[in-house]
């Protein structure tokens, strides 16, 4: 089922999401209905809060991505769930970001090549892992969203001048999308 996306100005957005308890109801629908919610709104990644949820869970489908300078997203699709990133490491880099919840806005921002992060998969099972590159930037991306941080908080003060009105209209309901949305 295709869930509407919280768009900037809701208050779950800014809300540090919650650990999901193991026998967290209906886990499965959900994380089928945010990966079919993700691919409906031609996202990489959706994280909970974006669907008006309160749970500390993400998930990741770089597989469009996947072509011949970039054969590693071949198949990578997980699910990320209590997850924690234990270390940021590697160089700092800015590449241009968007977000699913703040539609029509493309930033530069810094974030680290490399993470470590330990997570639930779908089946519950425990992982720790290390991710570089746009893989780290994507999973860091929607990790914030668990921590109640959007990507806009990443940039400069001039820069949120410049969007200042497109975000306040969003906040103000005033926005259209391909996608089924839900505004404050």
């Amino acid at each position: 089922m295709i869930l509407p996306i919280y768009i900037y100005g809701h208050p779950v957005l800014r809300k540090k999401a919650q650990d999901i308890d193991l026998s967290y109801p209906d886990l499965k629908e959900l994380i089928d209905n945010m990966y079919e919610t993700m691919w409906n709104a031609d996202g990489v990644g959706l994280a909970a809060p974006q669907v008006g949820l309160e749970d500390r869970i993400f998930v990741i489908d770089l597989s469009p991505l996947a072509d011949e300078e970039n054969p590693q997203y071949e198949g990578f699709k997980k699910t990320f769930i209590n997850a924690q990133i234990i270390n940021r490491s590697g160089e700092v880099t800015s590449l241009e970001e968007g977000c699913l919840s703040i539609p029509g806005i493309h930033e530069s921002v810094a974030r680290h090549d490399s993470i470590d992060i330990e997570y639930l998969d779908e089946n519950l099972e425990p992982h720790t892992e290390t991710y570089t590159g746009f893989t780290a930037r994507v999973i860091q991306h929607e990790y914030d969203h668990i921590e109640g941080v959007l990507f806009i908080d990443h940039i400069s003060a001039i820069r949120k001048r410049l969007i200042k009105t497109k975000l306040s209209n969003m906040a103000k309901g005033k926005i259209s999308c391909h996608y089924k949305i839900r505004t404050a």
